[in-house]
């Protein structure tokens, strides 16, 4: 008799742990999920990719406080677990854990590798936080919050304490659109080439040269009239309509390039952020971010509401049936008038009657938002960008 019933008291044993098993799992999914709502409800700027399987809780983050609460939170249910998540930053990166770009524009891509979507880009000197390693690509975020992978020969790694001492350094920034360093005053051999909000160290002053520093320790010279000495540059931004359509229409021409920050291309969004970034302010990076921001001006295309400086958001309007999809940006320069990159930065109208009227993005107006003068914990002064990283 005992030899009937010990298989089906096993049998019986398989079952309810193996229904205690499946109950954790849903159970703990369901509080990664909340946690994951709470603390990175953007993958773009924040990571948690977790899951739990076969009693392990697995994946990566960087988010240490939220991780030390889901934890907490097991162990209080006494659910039991192995906990094999990869904090990050990763601890195989050592005390490594910083970045300075080091070329004029870092390409910032979706995936560790050159054939993937440029997500975004980064400036020289830009700071950045590093998360981990994949064969030569590194996972960052820059000081926007965006997460993505930058190509080892873009950036220069840096402990906080090399950081900190570069952030110490006299400091000049580019402002003119385009420019060079060159090996020696003559001018007859290239270092690199240069855009504007490019940020280099001075190591020697000329009359009409400054002899610089790019963050990974090449050396060379720039004509004084293509840069300004840190300080004095950051006193003198500001987000007046005229220092705002001024930057706008500099860059007149520039070609469409999706993901692009940058005077060697820009997308929609990457075209607004450059011009706030250029007169002072750090703004989110996608258009979806962008509307996020600031205040409510106009969705009933009332144009006389509108102010330099505002940006007008398209789109698909939502319904019952599908969300609400923002696909582009512009900025408002007044007369009836908007720039924008679509193709190339131009300058579109609203009215039927100008040479510039734009019936497709009218047809696919949603609203237009102020972030000028409006304060918000996810736009930033540029002086923060060598303080807060």
């Amino acid at each position: 008799m005992q030899r009937i019933y010990i298989p089906i008291l096993v049998s019986l044993v398989t079952v309810l742990f193996s229904c205690e098993s499946k109950n954790h799992n849903e159970e703990v999914s369901t509080l990664i999920e909340a946690k994951r709502t709470e603390v990175a409800p953007d993958k773009r700027v924040a990571l948690w990719d977790l899951r739990f399987e076969n009693d392990s809780l697995k994946g990566e983050t960087n988010q240490p406080v939220a991780l030390k609460e889901l934890i907490d939170e097991l162990n209080a249910q006494q659910i039991n677990f192995t906990d094999a998540v990869l904090r990050l930053p990763d601890a195989e990166l050592g005390d490594k854990t910083k970045a300075l770009v080091t070329i004029s524009v870092a390409n910032i891509r979706s995936q560790p590798k050159h054939s993937a979507e440029l997500a975004t880009q980064a400036l020289m000197g830009t700071p950045l936080t590093v998360l981990k390693e994949d064969d030569g690509w590194f996972l960052v975020q820059t000081p926007d919050g965006y997460l993505s992978w930058v190509d080892r020969a873009g950036i220069h790694l840096m402990t906080e304490a090399e950081l900190e001492h570069w952030f110490r350094e006299p400091k000049v920034v580019i402002t003119a659109l385009t420019g060079y360093v060159w090996k020696s005053t003559d001018k007859s051999e290239m270092v690199s080439d240069l855009v504007a909000g490019d940020i280099l160290t001075i190591a020697e002053e000329s009359k009409d040269q400054l002899k610089v520093n790019l963050p990974d320790g090449r050396q060379g010279w720039i004509s004084s009239s293509e840069a300004q000495e840190w300080e004095s540059w950051i006193a003198s931004r500001n987000t007046t309509p005229e220092a705002l359509i001024t930057t706008a229409k500099q860059m007149m021409g520039t070609p469409y390039l999706w993901g692009g920050t940058s005077i060697k291309g820009v997308d929609c969004s990457g075209f607004t952020k450059t011009i706030f970034y250029l007169n002072g302010q750090i703004i989110p990076r996608d258009a979806s971010q962008q509307i996020n921001e600031g205040d409510l001006v106009d969705e009933d295309k009332n144009w006389e509401k509108l102010q330099v400086g505002d940006l007008l958001f398209f789109g698909v309007k939502g319904s019952d049936e599908k969300k609400e999809r923002v696909v582009h940006v512009g900025m408002w320069i007044g007369n009836g008038e908007f720039i924008h990159s679509r193709g190339l930065v131009r300058i579109s109208s609203f009215d039927p009657e100008n040479p510039n009227y734009d019936e497709y993005e009218l047809g696919r107006y949603l609203r237009t938002k102020r972030i000028v003068n409006v304060p918000s914990e996810h736009i930033l002064s540029v002086s923060e960008l060598l303080t807060n990283n």
